[in-house]
Parts: structure tokens; sequence; C-alpha cells
């Protein structure tokens, strides 16, 4: 799943990866279709900044994807938060 924010009422903890930090990577996930109670697939492209944040307890990991080349029609910003589960960085085994 894309978030472009994160819930605040979870812990969460920060950190840094500087072996991600400026690969190129994608990432999919579900997103609200605006007017409906339905979902559909959202895409997006981009560089890893190599910040992450460990969200909730489990924690499931989240890293944030700049300088977005591919993303839905419409979609306000040019960064987005990407569940590690649903991320392809290139260079790295799927």
């Amino acid at each position: 799943m894309a978030n472009d924010s994160l819930p605040s009422t979870m812990a969460t903890v920060p950190g840094f990866d500087p072996a991600r930090a400026g690969k190129s990577a994608e990432c999919d996930g579900g997103g609200a279709i605006v007017g409906t109670r339905y979902a559909g697939r959202e895409e997006f492209a981009g560089t890893l900044t190599g910040e992450y944040v460990d969200h909730g307890d489990p924690p499931w990991r989240w890293y944030l994807l700049k300088d977005l080349v591919r993303r839905p029609e419409g979609y306000p910003g040019d960064a987005v938060w990407c569940l590690a589960e649903n991320l392809f960085v290139a260079g790295e085994p799927v």
C-alpha cells in the first residue's frame, strides 16, 4: 500500500537506510476512489530517500519515495510512503 501520510495515532520509529538512498524504485498499493466506497490499484515510481518509518505493533516498515516519475492521475505532491512489502528496488532481488 502506498500512503502520502501515516496516521499519527500509532507509535513510529524513524530510521535511515543508506544502502537504499538514491535508488530508483517502484511501489504499488490500494487507494480510495473518490466519491465511492471502493478502492483501486495505484502505482508509483521515483527515488528512495533512504528514510523509513517503522509504524505500529508489530511494526510495518514504510520507505519514503520522492521525485516521482509515475503517480496516479491527480495525485497531489511529489512523494509517497510505500510499504516495504510493496516496494520493488532497482538492482535488488524480487
